[in-house]
């Protein structure tokens, strides 16, 4: 497909700078592509420019929801930065580090080394304290594994009986 030197220009520069393309599978010559609105590049130009890199090793595509993902490796970034004549110390936003501001902040501790219990509102540590003891809001007696008394009442499911 043949593609204008402008378009093409603004596309490489842009996967540069970002290190990532994102394009929707629409085809449709009239759909413009979100980045390049101002330029008026349809979404199948930058499809196809980006099919054009991938087969050449450039660039890695993925594809999910109906979108495609493109990532630059190595070696494209080495093809565009001589394409678009820009010096080594140009790098893609991806390989940029971030700097942290600061260390992670550390977790207080007690002076004395022990574990903090969680704060447990007022209502429910009686409620814990009598149980534990025993005491009114104890567990009952009567319930738990094979207390049950299972009882045949008939007359529920397919083989309901008559009335009589």
């Amino acid at each position: 497909m043949l593609i204008k030197k402008v378009d093409r220009r603004a596309i490489h520069e842009s996967l540069f700078r970002d290190g990532v393309m994102v394009a929707k599978k629409d085809f449709t010559p009239t759909s413009m592509h979100p980045e390049f609105k101002e330029l008026a590049v349809s979404n199948l130009i930058v499809v196809k420019a980006l099919t054009s890199l991938k087969s050449r090793g450039y660039v890695k595509e993925q594809f999910a929801w109906r979108h495609f993902y493109w990532y630059l490796t190595n070696e494209g970034i080495e093809f565009l930065r001589s394409d678009l004549h820009l010096p080594p110390e140009i790098v893609p936003a991806t390989l940029k580090r971030t700097a942290r501001s600061t260390a992670a902040p550390t977790r207080p501790t007690r002076d004395d080394g022990a574990a903090r219990r969680p704060v447990v509102p007022a209502d429910r540590e009686g409620y814990r304290r009598a149980d534990a003891a025993g005491g009114v809001g104890g567990k009952k007696e009567e319930v738990g594994p094979g207390m049950a008394q299972p009882a045949f009442r008939g007359g529920y499911g397919r083989g309901k009986g008559m009335d009589q």
